[in-house]
């Protein structure tokens, strides 16, 4: 058979797949006895080798050029707080209007999408729509960020995964720990594969917490290899098509999910945003192992559902479906039957015939709408709770009589709702405050926001939960109380040195006679620093009184004895110099203030608290007297500052240009951010030897809090 007039590619895979035997031959080790192979065969395989690199390049540069690193600015609300972070993933482009489709797990949670191209031009993206149940999510590049925007973009095409077998190449695409794009070669292992729990039904995947995935879908099976930061990212045949989006891998097997459902789901997120389907309410089990020739079991039933409103019962047999037989004697067939169901137009009567014991019967199920496992979230920062949307799912899985109020996600630790007697917790329903009905999450959102828009605050609100089905009350302050600063010791009496206990075993290795302290540091700037004191002097006696230590727990009798003496006193520090002892007056002189009794700020926004600089923190990192600032004490994981790069132990000296002195121009300047809520706060701070510039980016106002901000900060400024 002649191939030269054959296109190109299709000249590749004839003489791929003629000639794969030579190419085996080729790599494998000859034994003693075995002819070693002719120049002929050498030809084909070096030919093979060449044709499959070159299938390899056609296909990967139809792809490759469409390819997108995507970067997210997550929001979460957990443990009373509102949480930013970041996450990676890979997309595809798919139209020239700039639609990519990725997974929804990328896309979860985010609130604003950035895009690297292959070109490494780095464009906004927005949210399109998104499907967990498949794990689908769909963005849109803004193409006015474009360089040149009437430039063509590069665009990859949908193939049928129906036409994958097991043996075929396929390359996963991506952008693995968020480094530049790769490809992996691998074959596929199954076409439709599904995962089984121990007793042989379909597993219910979750990727997100309450959140299933995977309900309709049958998974490529592959073992090109994929890694974090590919998720999302295509799964390319060597035609240069997209046969699957890849979801799950790692240790060599990787799954993606099949570009026939792919492409349809992606194609209404387009056109609407979601994907409208129908449920009926019904869980399926297939025939194997029941003695069934025919149908399907039907494992359990939704209560109130439409299949229970049809009269269908856990353990029938489902028969017929619209007229067409059915039969499900494997797992694999599972998620077809539950997608053709999904696929009928929302509030469609079916017609079905079940058998119960010995009995057939017929029943008509009309299609309710598939509603979304997962409801929205808020914060609510001044009672410290964080709270999420009542969904049908939810309530069913909490057995709530219907789906009024909100549910506590987490309270803040420390917080008003912590406090409480008794305190909030995970899994309440907030059903009243002060008497009035909440009836959904922006219920709750809207009455928080007219307590907290109030002038005068409450000193508590009356709150009215259900907790595993008994309804309970507890009071909450909406108010925090302001944290109060450390105590501060009354001033004493201080020489300005450090010093170290020489105790016994250690004085008889230097040749002493007694007990005392090496002096470690003759702190600059006070009144030691001007007398004859050295680093390496061992002070023996104050005012001709020696010290006796017994052991490490005496370390502090220098200073104790010091403090006994008055501020300004003249003192005598008798010091052990060269075997020598001299006799040095000094005057003693008010204790500086700690780092543990600096007066602190905290941000709530920022979630940060800060401190003045205190003398010792001036001589532990060699600042001088022209340094200003405040300390980061404490940055709250997750918070605005955290994520935007700030440490415990930076010191803040500018802030969006306003300059830091200490804590009162520090509360100055937030006082003014929190008012103008900037896109972007630049803070200047010395860590260490280093200036930098942390780049910070608040979220002033996420989804449902968006009332409760404003309220909150007309709050503060009233509390200033």
């Amino acid at each position: 058979m002649t191939t030269h007039n054959l296109p190109r590619r299709m000249r590749c895979a004839f003489r791929l797949s003629c000639l794969l035997p030579l190419l085996l031959l080729a790599n494998t080790p000859q034994s003693a006895h075995a002819a070693p192979p002719t120049e002929e065969q050498l030809e084909h395989a070096t030919q093979l080798r060449e044709d499959l690199r070159q299938m390899i390049e056609l296909a990967r540069d139809q792809v490759f050029p469409a390819l997108v690193n995507i970067h997210v600015s997550t929001v979460s609300y957990w443990g009373g707080k509102e949480r930013k972070a970041a996450a990676t993933g890979s997309g595809t482009i798919i139209s020239p209007e700039g639609y990519v489709v990725t997974n929804q797990h990328v896309t979860n949670q985010g609130k604003k999408f950035r895009c690297t191209l292959a070109d490494k031009q780095e464009i906004t993206a927005y949210l399109i729509g998104e499907d967990p149940l498949t794990d689908l999510a769909v963005i849109k590049l803004d193409l006015s960020e474009l360089k040149s925007p009437a430039t063509p973009l590069p665009v990859a095409h949908f193939g049928s995964s129906e036409d994958l077998t097991i043996g075929d190449y396929v390359m996963a695409m991506g952008s693995p720990h968020s480094l530049s794009r790769s490809v992996t070669l691998g074959i596929v292992s199954n076409t439709e594969r599904v995962f089984a729990s121990g007793d042989d039904d379909v597993e219910e995947m979750e990727l997100d917490s309450g959140q299933r995935t995977g309900l309709f879908t049958r998974w490529i099976q592959h073992d090109a290899l994929i890694r974090p930061g590919n998720s999302g990212g295509p799964l390319v045949n060597l035609k240069g098509e997209i046969v699957g989006i890849n979801e799950l891998g790692g240790n060599g097997i990787g799954f993606a999910i099949p570009s026939d459902l792919a492409q349809q789901v992606v194609d209404s997120l387009i056109e609407n945003g979601e994907v409208p389907r129908s449920w009926i309410g019904i869980s399926i089990k297939s025939i194997q192992k029941t003695g069934y020739e025919r149908g399907a079991i039907i494992n359990s039933i939704v209560e109130g559902g439409p299949a229970d409103k049809a009269g269908i019962q856990p353990g029938d047999l489902l028969l017929r479906l619209d007229g067409e037989a059915v039969t499900i004697r494997f797992n694999e067939q599972i998620p077809q039957i539950m997608r053709k169901i999904a696929d009928y137009a929302i509030g469609t009567n079916i017609q079905v015939t079940c058998q119960r014991g010995e009995k057939t019967f017929d029943a008509t199920i009309t299609t309710a709408k598939l509603t979304k496992d997962r409801g929205d979230e808020t914060s609510l920062r001044g009672w410290g709770v964080t709270a999420e949307e009542i969904t049908d799912k939810l309530a069913r899985d909490m057995k709530l009589p219907d789906k009024a109020g909100a549910m506590v996600s987490g309270t803040r630790s420390g917080g008003p709702a912590e406090l409480a007697e008794p305190a909030l917790r995970y899994g309440d329903i907030i059903r009243r405050i002060d008497g009035e009905t909440v009836d959904s999450l922006e219920g709750l959102v809207d009455r928080y926001r007219e307590i907290m828009d109030q002038e005068e605050l409450p000193e508590y609100l009356l709150i009215e939960f259900d907790r595993q089905g008994k309804s309970q009350i507890t009071l909450i302050k909406p108010k925090p109380d302001d944290p109060e600063d450390p105590p501060r010791d009354i001033r004493k009496a201080w020489i300005g040195i450090a010093t170290q206990p020489i105790v016994e075993k250690l004085a008889r290795h230097l040749n002493m006679e007694d007990t005392g302290f090496r002096i470690t540091r003759v702190y600059p700037r006070t009144t030691a620093a001007n007398t004859d004191l050295k680093v390496g002097d061992i002070v023996m006696a104050l005012n001709g009184e020696k010290f006796q230590l017994k052991g490490m727990q005496d370390g502090g009798l220098f200073q104790r004895e010091v403090k006994k003496l008055g501020i300004g006193d003249d003192a005598v520090l008798t010091v052990l110099r060269d075997g020598k002892s001299i006799d040095i007056p000094v005057k003693t002189q008010q204790t500086p203030w700690s780092p543990a009794e600096a007066r602190r700020t905290e941000d709530r926004d920022f979630e940060m608290n800060v401190r003045n600089i205190t003398f010792f923190d001036r001589d532990d990192n060699q600042w001088s007297p022209d340094v200003k600032g405040v300390i980061i004490e404490q940055a709250e994981g997750g918070g605005w500052a955290s994520n935007g790069g700030l440490q415990p132990g930076d010191l803040i000296q500018e802030i969006n240009g306003m300059t830091i002195k200490s804590r009162t121009s520090y509360k100055r300047a937030m006082k003014k951010i929190a008012k103008q809520q900037p896109e972007r706060v630049v803070f200047k701070v010395l860590r260490g030897a280093q200036t930098r510039f942390q780049y910070v980016e608040p979220e002033w106002k996420p989804e449902l809090e968006n009332k409760a901000d404003d309220s909150e900060a007309a709050t503060e400024t009233n509390k200033e």
